[in-house]
């Protein structure tokens, strides 16, 4: 009973852990804002976002961030591809984690093609 007692104040004492859970729309480019789903997600539990495909770590800017919303957009240093999303956790102990949700940032568009003119079609000699 005493290793109880002292245990479960340890497990009160420590703070909610941040999760997200999905993020729309999944993909984007440079400029957008993307808006992530979860918990915890308020500036008392998240200090940074990040982008990260397992080596490269890029940070983005948090437009808005609630407990169970957070905004950020995608910025103009990245490049096209699969990321993940990782958060820095805030508060004494500071922790990387990176999320199960993923985000796929798209190459800007090139301009439209032209549309083709139709090609004249040579006259049927009439009879």
């Amino acid at each position: 009973m005493a290793l109880a007692a002292a245990v479960l104040p340890v497990l009160w004492a420590q703070a909610p852990m941040p999760r997200m859970i999905s993020v729309e729309p999944t993909s984007g480019k440079v400029g957008d804002i993307l808006t992530v789903t979860g918990e915890n997600l308020e500036k008392t539990h998240v200090a940074e976002v990040f982008l990260t495909d397992g080596k490269n770590d890029l940070k983005v800017p948090v437009t808005e961030q609630g407990a169970t919303t957070l905004k950020f957009r995608i910025p103009p240093n990245v490049k096209p591809g699969r990321f993940a999303l990782m958060i820095l956790t805030a508060g004494k102990d500071p922790k990387y984690i990176e999320q199960p949700v993923k985000v796929t940032v798209e190459s800007p568009e090139a301009k439209p093609a032209e549309p083709k003119p139709e090609e004249a079609k040579p006259a049927e000699p009439k009879p």
